[in-house]
Formats: structure tokens, sequence, C-alpha cells
């Protein structure tokens, strides 16, 4: 079989998708992983075959409508994701025609799509073969896919369809305890953490003398963009008083070594987490979803809306320990650290989470589901 997987927009929406990818080619199938050209590294840095469809970034698709104008951030949660669906709504707009080019050629037998990779239905659909969604984390507004299918009415309309076609089969990676209470049926997977991969050293894979703390604002951390969430984030958790290192992108890692005296750069976090004490994070699905594989306490502060519930409901499980934006001060960070050092139900909670997943089905297994769409 063919099989095609289709994402973009980041590092980390690749990730999650990985394990299904490898699994497969493992079984014998011919695998390509179609994404937009700032993704690619983490495609072929995980022996992946990559194809370019997109040589725009997806923060273009977030700042720029189609004609080019600038778009305004909303500050509204609720319009937050309604603006977060038109951009990844833009971004499909831009591949689905590379997409069908490809097709014509390669042809797949069933397409693979991540969770927010709109192109991936339309392309399944044209072709008549089975469209699999592959989730990216513990869950997504349903808001946002009804503003990407409003974005998406030409290419719908060009195409003949009514609305966006609904999946074949949902692969979800969220443990069952965490999802939302009014998902759908979907085909759970057991969640293997991935990254891009670093030599490693010493301090990474065994524990130091002091309690450390991991932080991190995810792969997309740039000047102009999350950058000074991050160093402000540091500063906080610096005042706790244990050793602090912080999981960024290599191009911005030597200035906030520079800035905060600690150690950063591109961690491989699924060593890294599985040697610190508590991880404090933006909320990210990926970020989460490794620290509960590892068995980590977290501390969440989500830096977008739609991460809210998700955030929420990790947190209610007892496994985390979550601020709002803006409750975030010093003083909150370093009482939520004390509170997940030094109350041992918060490690407790991680462990059955880890657990939990550990009970998934294999990627391997789901690949046997896959195959039976065929």
């Amino acid at each position: 079989m063919r099989f095609l997987f289709v994402t973009g927009g980041s590092p980390a929406t690749v990730f999650p998708l990985t394990p299904l990818a490898t699994a497969a080619r493992n079984a014998g199938h011919e695998v390509i992983v179609a994404s937009t050209e700032e993704t690619l590294p983490a495609i072929v840095g995980a022996g992946l075959p990559g194809l370019c469809v997109s040589p725009v970034p997806i923060r273009h698709h977030i700042t720029t409508d189609r004609s080019g104008a600038a778009i305004t951030e909303p500050t509204d949660p609720e319009a937050h994701m309604i603006y977060i669906g038109h951009a990844f709504g833009r971004l499909a707009a831009a591949c689905i025609d590379p997409l069908l080019d490809f097709a014509a050629q390669w042809r797949p037998d069933v397409v693979v799509g991540g969770m927010l990779t709109f192109a991936a239905p339309l392309l399944a659909s044209r072709l008549g073969v089975p469209y699999v969604r592959h989730s990216w984390d513990t869950g997504e507004p349903p808001v946002v896919d009804s503003a990407a299918e409003r974005e998406l009415r030409p290419e719908l309309e060009r195409l003949g369809l009514a609305r966006l076609p609904v999946a074949d089969l949902w692969i979800d990676i969220c443990p069952p305890s965490l999802r939302p209470a009014d998902a759908g049926p979907a085909q759970p997977m057991r969640f293997a953490p991935t990254n891009m991969q670093r030599p490693l050293e010493p301090w990474m894979y065994v524990r130091g003398e002091q309690r450390r703390i991991v932080v991190t604002a995810g792969t997309k951390v740039a000047r102009g963009n999350f950058f000074d969430y991050l160093v402000d984030l540091v500063g906080k958790v610096k005042t706790v008083g244990a050793e602090v290192v912080v999981a960024t992108p290599a191009a911005v890692s030597d200035e906030l070594s520079q800035r905060l005296g600690v150690r950063a750069g591109w961690l491989p976090l699924d060593v890294v987490a599985r040697n610190c004490d508590v991880l404090v994070h933006h909320g990210g699905g990926g970020t989460a979803l490794t620290g509960m594989a590892c068995a980590v306490p977290q501390l969440l502060i989500p830096n977008m809306p739609k991460l809210l519930a998700p955030s929420r409901r990790l947190a209610d499980s007892g496994a985390a320990v979550m601020l709002l934006p803006g409750e975030d001060t010093a003083e909150a960070i370093a009482a939520g650290v004390d509170q997940l050092l030094h109350q041992p139900i918060h490690r407790e909670r991680a462990a059955v989470l880890s657990q939990e997943i550990m009970t998934m089905p294999s990627a391997a297994d789901v690949v046997d589901v896959v195959e039976k769409l065929c």
C-alpha cells in the first residue's frame, strides 16, 4: 500500500505522525510525508521521505489574508480560535493543488492528515481513497474546523463538496481519560515521544544533584514569536532555586543562555524529560503528552486560547497545575513548582497517566487497522 501523510505548520505537527508513518514503512508499505518547507527538516530528520508542497510558512497564513492584507491577531479567546482556523484553511488552500499534481504521479491508497491539515480530506475525497485524521495533541476545539471550512469555501465548491469530508478513521493519541466529554468515536493509539535528536551529553540522561526543571515554549519560538514570553517565563522559574534547563530552537538558544545564565537549546526532550522533576511550559499538546508519557508533573501556562481546555483537563487529572495568563507571577510560579515537587499526589497521578498511555494500542497495531480501510 501507499500511505501519504500530510502535515505542516511547525515541527510539532510532524512529530505526532512520525510513529505511525515509521510503523507503516516498517510493515513494508510505501510512505511519503507531504508538508511545508519549514517542517521538512523534522520529517527527513526522522528518516522519512519528505515532499515540499508549499514554500510559504504558517506564520504568513496567520498574519496575512489571501489578498496579502495584514491581519490583526484578536485578543478575544473565541475570536482567536476562529482566526487560527482561517489560517490553517489558507494553508490548506496553498497546498491542495500541489498535492493533486503529486497524486497524479504517485497515487496513494490512503491519505493520513494531521488534525488541522485540511488539505488531506480534500485530496482523499478527490482521489476516492480513505481519509484518516490523526490527532496532534489532546484536543482541538471544533470551532477551528468550522472556521477552516468557511475559509475553504472556494476550494470546496471547485471540488464539488458541500463541506469538509468526514474522516473514515480518526486516530486519537490522547489518553482516554483526558478526552473531551463530547469527543466522537476514535481509534486510540499510544503516544510515543518524538523529536529531532542531537548527540547526547551525560547530563541529559543522568539526574543531577539538584532538582531539575525543564522550561519550554514549544518549537515555534523565534525573535518576535514567543521569545519574550519564554524569557519572562524562565526568569520567573529561576526564582525557585533549582537547576533550570530550557528547550528551545537552536536559533535563539545562545541569546537565551547568555541573557538568563541557563542551559538552552534544542533538547532530546524524550530523554531529558525522564530525568527532570517538573516540566514548565506553554500548554502545547506535544510537550504535555511527552510529560505524560514520561510521568513528569507539569506546570501549565497556556499561551493560546485553544490550549486552555486541554490544559484544564490535564490539571483536573491531578498530574499538573495550571496558571492562567495574568496569574503567572513569579510568586505563583514558585508556589506551583513547590506544590508539584513536594505533594506526592502529582507524581502519582502523572505515573497513572503514563501507565494509561502504555496500555493504548501501538502504532504497529494501528497500521493493521488502517490497512483494513483499503
